[in-house]
């Protein structure tokens, strides 16, 4: 997500107005850390012992099973449509006019690229069981290859030759909370993710990679970093979250206890962040850089992409609950919290250091609030989230702000800014502020520092450094193949015209 103030070293004068503004705005999260203390210390109904170890699953029920899929099936659609518009729009405008198009059909394109992949065998390297029990805490297998097993089935009866005796059969995700979903439903759900992850990453090449390149990165990025990645969180690989009980007992193959990760911030943003600043440091700088006038061509587009993706996000972030229950109102609710509060964050940064709110200020701060919650919409409660989203907007602020121009790295659209250190953050303070009373994933064990527990805290870390340490090591290696092999930038006289014409013959804007 860009920023492309300039900042002066002298601070201007604070009007009234704008110390007003700092005021509300301090109040806000200032309150925070002590209502929800408040909160903290109301002690909770007496429950018998087994109730309070073991939570106990809902039953699979056809009517929950229908209003659970309803759900996954409305949040497949919000993720999709975070892809475009959202993040078309939102990008498309932070370009100069003569690539908008450029940026619009990247996101397009992976929309249909990253589902073909996904259908193919994507699926089955994320969530399949691996044939040799040695690489199941590392990657999928072919369970699920080419959507076997995954569509409904014919099934006959044993010992019938009488074909037309039998009925359809729904495979069915064994969920531990909902008892059951329909597998096709968890693909999809999942397959969202896989298509938006690459498109992120545009961000930090934008206006200078060909299109042939951008292709052929998103297929092997999506399946050499992606797929392990989402193997290792969200199907019981090496970074995902081992209860005590699955320590104490030996059966957990986690690295330093795993991680919580509720819908994406290890999977998704810290890898596309992270992956992006590698694009952007390989690619180089667009021509023009630090003297040609770069500013976005259409801040209109890029408030309505964020608008769009602060709706998409209620499904990315509440249908990772997989539920339509108590937990996903819970995620909704951070979710929305902390990207109001990641607004404001970033208006006040551009009030201490221009003296002005901007527009595109507000739009990346709602983003960086969205970004952060992301790992920690299950785990935390609604006045944490507020501070998350604060702290992220002016964290995320500072990196575009001050950051960038130090390093002197063009990632065009902050997509390192935005998302590599705002998932970052998001890891790492839900290690801080995850709390058994938002969920009881570990059978009453206390989670977050805020309750007094570590070891949540030394998972996020650790999570943290390998996805760090693997998205370089991998990032960089395909971007020096495909570099050798085919080539990244397109010619200079192609930079010059721009993409749309070069790469795709067209133009966005025609004025008769």
């Amino acid at each position: 997500m860009r920023v492309v103030h300039s900042c002066s070293n002298r601070l201007p004068r604070v009007s009234w107005k704008t110390a007003l503004w700092v005021l509300l705005i301090a109040w806000s999260v200032v309150a925070a850390p002590s209502m929800y203390a408040q909160d903290a210390a109301v002690e909770p109904p007496a429950a018998d012992a087994a109730t309070a170890q073991t939570p106990t699953p809902e039953p699979a029920d056809p009517a929950l099973v229908a209003a659970n899929t309803s759900w996954l099936l409305t949040s497949s659609a919000l993720v999709l449509f975070m892809t475009a518009p959202g993040l078309a729009m939102f990008y498309g405008g932070l370009v100069r006019k003569k690539n908008v198009l450029s940026v619009m059909m990247q996101c397009v394109f992976l929309m249909g690229l990253m589902t073909v992949l996904w259908s193919l065998y994507g699926y089955s390297l994320a969530f399949g069981d691996s044939e040799n029990p040695a690489l199941k805490p590392y990657i999928g297998g072919t369970q699920y290859l080419f959507m076997k097993g995954v569509a409904r089935e014919w099934s006959t009866p044993p010992g019938s030759t009488d074909e037309t005796a039998g009925a359809p059969v729904e495979n069915m995700w064994p969920d531990p909370v909902t008892g059951a979903l329909p597998l096709p439903a968890h693909m999809l759900f999942q397959g969202m993710f896989f298509i938006i992850t690459p498109a992120l990453i545009c961000g930090a090449f934008a206006e200078r990679m060909k299109f042939s390149a951008m292709v052929a990165f998103s297929v092997l990025w999506g399946t050499l970093v992606y797929c392990p990645l989402c193997h290792w969180v969200w199907d019981a690989g090496i970074l995902g979250f081992a209860t005590t009980a699955s320590i104490e007992d030996g059966s957990s193959v986690a690295w330093a206890g795993g991680a919580l990760d509720f819908a994406g911030g290890t999977v998704v943003h810290i890898s596309s962040g992270v992956s992006a600043l590698v694009c952007a440091l390989l690619i180089g700088k667009r021509r023009g850089f630090g003297h040609d006038d770069m500013r976005p061509h259409n801040l209109a587009f890029t408030v309505l992409g964020a608008a769009m993706l602060w709706v998409g996000w209620f499904g990315f972030n509440a249908g990772s609950e997989l539920a339509s229950d108590h937990l996903a109102t819970s995620a909704f609710a951070t979710t929305h919290f902390s990207a109001a509060a990641g607004l404001l964050g970033w208006v006040l940064y551009d009030l201490l250091h221009i003296g002005k709110p901007t527009v595109l200020g507000a739009a990346s701060g709602l983003v960086a609030g969205l970004v952060c919650i992301t790992p920690a919409a299950g785990f935390v409660s609604f006045m944490p989230a507020l501070a998350m989203g604060f702290i992220a907007g002016i964290v995320c602020a500072t990196a575009c702000g001050k950051l960038k121009p130090m390093l002197g790295y063009d990632d065009a659209l902050d997509a390192f800014g935005v998302h590599g250190v705002g998932g970052t953050l998001g890891a790492l303070l839900t290690g801080v502020f995850a709390t058994r009373a938002a969920w009881n994933i570990d059978a009453g064990h206390r989670l977050g520092l805020i309750e007094g527990e570590s070891r949540v805290f030394i998972g996020q870390v650790v999570a943290v450094a390998v996805t760090w340490a693997f998205s370089i090591v991998a990032t960089f290696i395909i971007l020096k193949v495909l570099d050798a092999v085919m080539g990244l930038r397109v010619a200079e006289q192609g930079e010059v015209r721009g993409l749309d014409v070069t790469e795709h013959g067209e133009e966005g804007y025609i004025f008769t």
